[in-house]
């Protein structure tokens, strides 16, 4: 009897693990897909070689599928006078650390899409699912990992980028709502962006596209996932709620204001995107901030990367990107295999 391979965008457990950048492990992605979810991996911000060896390891810890995650940011339109200003403006802060701020601004992150050695790494160890964020691959590089088996979805924060991601031939569609932790996948940083919840942005997507719909954002718990489910989502995609695993790489100070359940703010300061964050000494330091003197993306989290270590190498971790959606409160400190299942069960409770 011939056996049809999984598909690996249904998993057993309609529960992703979101791919958040610096926060994701092999281990925690396993323990996940191990569980019957789909685990994820952040690989936007590594080298190819990092990347691979994290693509290699998550394999051998799991016989699942699992997601692995880039960026398809526009590269960084430079403004000097913005960028010197942005150095001066954060100088006092660096003085209270110690330190001094870089000299200049550097393009810390190599878009998916001007990094054809990346794709080399995916076409020689082909995941089972490849997801998008900022935007979305070129065509050539769609095709080759189509080709490669590599099932493929995008985030989008409204119907035209939805559309578009439909309209390039990828598999599904992350909804990515207003709640959401880290950064916002819009597109355009510079367009109107609407803010939709994500239960009205994954309703609209599921009347309005033919493609399965991934809802994310603010969703912590089993309840969550079995509403998402009800607003035509075919399944829900939870990154803050495994922040607090045994698994993740966030440091102690980050699982800590995570589970006293801090309130969060959408912020532009850290790296040049909206992203939201749990309010902390940067956060409140940026509300004074105007959003057009901001440099771009990802050279103001350059930047915000040194004055975090500054800061650290003085005790301080109020001004690192702890990255974290609404409903922080419900947060809880299980192993990621655990959590899973605890998810599950609670659907149906």
């Amino acid at each position: 009897m011939r056996h049809e391979r999984p598909d690996p965008l249904s998993p057993t457990i309609p529960l992703y693990q979101a791919p958040m950048a610096g926060v994701s492990t092999p281990a925690m992605a396993a323990a996940v897909s191990n569980a019957g979810g789909l685990g994820g991996l952040g690989l936007g911000a590594m080298s190819p070689n990092a990347a691979r060896d994290t693509i290699l390891e998550t394999q051998a810890l799991t016989r699942h599928p699992f997601n692995v995650n880039f960026f398809c940011h526009a590269p960084a339109v430079r403004n000097e006078r913005l960028e010197t200003d942005w150095i001066e403006r954060t100088r006092e802060l660096f003085a209270s650390f110690g330190a001094a701020p870089p000299a200049g601004l550097e393009e810390i992150y190599t878009p998916f899409t001007a990094n054809d050695a990346m794709l080399d790494v995916l076409l020689q160890t082909r995941p089972s699912v490849v997801s998008f964020h900022f935007g979305l691959p070129r065509p050539g590089q769609i095709r080759a990992l189509r080709d490669a088996g590599c099932r493929l979805i995008a985030t989008a924060t409204s119907l035209e980028e939805a559309r578009r991601i439909e309209a390039s031939g990828l598999d599904a569609v992350i909804a990515q709502g207003w709640s959401a932790g880290g950064h916002r996948g819009v597109f355009d940083p510079r367009a109107h962006d609407d803010k939709l919840s994500t239960e009205a942005l994954t309703r609209l997507l599921a009347d309005e596209i033919s493609l399965p719909v991934i809802a994310a954002g603010g969703l912590i718990d089993g309840h969550d996932v079995t509403r998402a489910l009800s607003w035509g989502a075919s399944a829900a995609q939870l990154g803050t709620a495994f922040i607090a695993c045994p698994e993740s790489a966030a440091d102690d100070t980050y699982r800590e204001r995570l589970l006293e359940g801090g309130e969060t703010r959408m912020t532009t300061a850290i790296s040049g995107r909206p992203a939201r964050c749990l309010a902390n000494r940067f956060t409140a330091w940026a509300e004074a901030v105007p959003t057009e003197d901001i440099p771009a993306y990802p050279c103001t989290y350059a930047l915000a990367k040194a004055l975090h270590a500054a800061a650290k190498r003085q005790g301080e971790f109020g001004y690192g990107a702890q990255w974290a959606g609404t409903q922080t409160y419900k947060t809880r400190a299980l192993p990621a295999h655990a959590l899973t299942l605890e998810i599950e069960a609670a659907r149906y409770r």
